[in-house]
């Protein structure tokens, strides 16, 4: 697609599918906390919280599987090289196996381990165990998914991304009500139909690039292999500091008490759909920076750049306005926990602003994925990690749970400068006649 015919209706149209896709995602770990709150009380809601969110620094700590498998197979479609992106669809299926079954031998021997620095009540640990022991299960479902999923996002097959998405949710939501509600499961329950779910979603999305599956030579290179963990590294360390990050709001929510907990874990699901649907401008972002990128064109990078931030700007505003005037409602409907809910509404306002806050530190990091500049990232994400960690610190003692909010808010501020700092490098590189494609800096 070239510069002059990138319009903001094609990036709609390659958006729209990525945003449902990516909220069916999210609202994997919404239906989870919705049957919790239906069905359990704050203890359930909580061991689920720092359950989901071990869960979510061990998986996403693999996520370069989805990351550097977009910007890889999108500058190759760019230079032409439809050879090499399917190589790296197929070795990132084989690594996300082979690591999730290396997860699933390992992590429960260290399961206690994963829980203690959350300093939760002893009954919280108890059920997050139980949630864990079930969950790990899917883990090398869930990072083979990763790689079909970068793939998908990186060769604009984005309709198949979102019908990928919708099985999986279904699953997940029949499984965990059937697990739960029917048979008193509790927080186990849910880590079982989410294991189930990632296994079904995972044949599926290898039944939806079959054609993509075909040999290619040399595909266990170490050149090739070498050059691919190379690449993933920087990824990986940003990914582990932005994770950190996350664990530590909630483990400052976990300081404040069982029922504060709760409810931030209620309005991080309010964030964590914003985040995964307004990615969806961001995934866009990194398909046509690839691309660009992969063509040593300028121009076309900077039309991409435009045109997905407006749009995600716009969504943002009315996400935030939607979260202020509704997100009570949501709320009421679906936790019975008194304190837990009571928690919630206070923090509302704080939550509403994340979906506009937000926009521009995820989509900057969509420029800097699909153009695979990992150092920047790396560099980013641990000072604003640093950064956030500081802040909190300072703020939490003084202000309770307001200063936990505060501090969560300000950590995207800081990550959306950070990154802002290299952007001018960035471009100088997008057009420079020395650089090597598909490669990471």
């Amino acid at each position: 697609m070239s510069v002059d015919v990138l319009t903001r209706a094609q990036v709609l149209r390659l958006s729209v599918p990525v945003m449902l896709a990516q909220a069916a995602i999210a609202a994997t770990g919404v239906v989870d906390t919705a049957v919790m709150g239906l069905y359990g009380d704050k203890t359930d809601l909580a061991a689920v919280a720092i359950a989901s969110v071990a869960f979510s620094f061990i998986y996403w700590g693999f996520g370069f599987l989805r990351m550097s498998t977009t910007g890889l197979v999108a500058q190759s479609v760019g230079a032409g090289d439809d050879l090499a992106a399917r190589a790296v669809l197929q070795r990132a299926v084989l690594l996300g196996a082979v690591f999730g079954s290396l997860l699933l031998l390992i992590l429960p021997w260290f399961k206690q381990v994963l829980f203690s620095p959350f300093g939760a009540e002893p009954g919280v640990v108890e059920l997050a165990e139980a949630y864990f022991s079930a969950r790990i299960w899917g883990a090398p479902a869930l990072l083979m998914t990763f790689g079909i999923t970068g793939w998908m996002i990186g060769t604009g097959r984005t309709g198949a991304l979102l019908a990928l998405q919708v099985v999986m949710n279904a699953i997940n939501m029949a499984l965990d009500i059937w697990f739960v509600a029917s048979l008193d499961m509790g927080p186990a329950g849910i880590g079982a139909g989410t294991a189930i779910a990632e296994w079904v979603a995972a044949l599926f999305g290898l039944a939806l690039v079959f054609r993509a599956l075909k040999p290619v030579p040399n595909l266990f290179s170490p050149a090739a292999l070498w050059a691919l963990f190379s690449a993933n590294r920087d990824i990986l360390i940003r990914t582990l500091a932005l994770l950190f990050s996350f664990a530590w709001f909630v483990r400052s929510g976990a300081q404040m008490g069982t029922a504060q907990l709760a409810g931030n874990e209620v309005l991080l699901q309010f964030i964590t759909v914003s985040a995964f649907v307004l990615d969806g401008f961001a995934f866009v972002a990194e398909k046509e920076i690839g691309e660009a990128y992969g063509a040593r064109s300028q121009a076309r990078l900077r039309r991409a750049m435009r045109i997905t931030t407006e749009l995600a700007l716009a969504f943002g505003a009315v996400i935030s306005l939607t979260y202020y005037l509704g997100g009570g409602w949501v709320i009421e409907a679906f936790v019975k926990d008194p304190e837990a809910r009571a928690a919630a509404l206070t923090y509302l306002p704080y939550c509403a602003i994340v979906p506009l806050l937000g926009v521009p530190a995820w989509q900057l990091d969509g420029f800097f994925l699909g153009a695979t500049q990992g150092q920047a990232m790396r560099n980013a994400g641990v000072i604003s990690t640093v950064g956030y960690v500081l802040l909190d610190s300072w703020l939490r003692p003084h202000f309770g749970n307001a200063g936990v909010w505060s501090a969560f808010l300000l950590m995207y501020v800081l990550r959306a400068g950070a990154l802002g700092v290299y952007l001018p490098s960035l471009m100088r590189a997008s057009s420079s006649p020395s650089r090597q494609p598909q490669t990471l800096n």
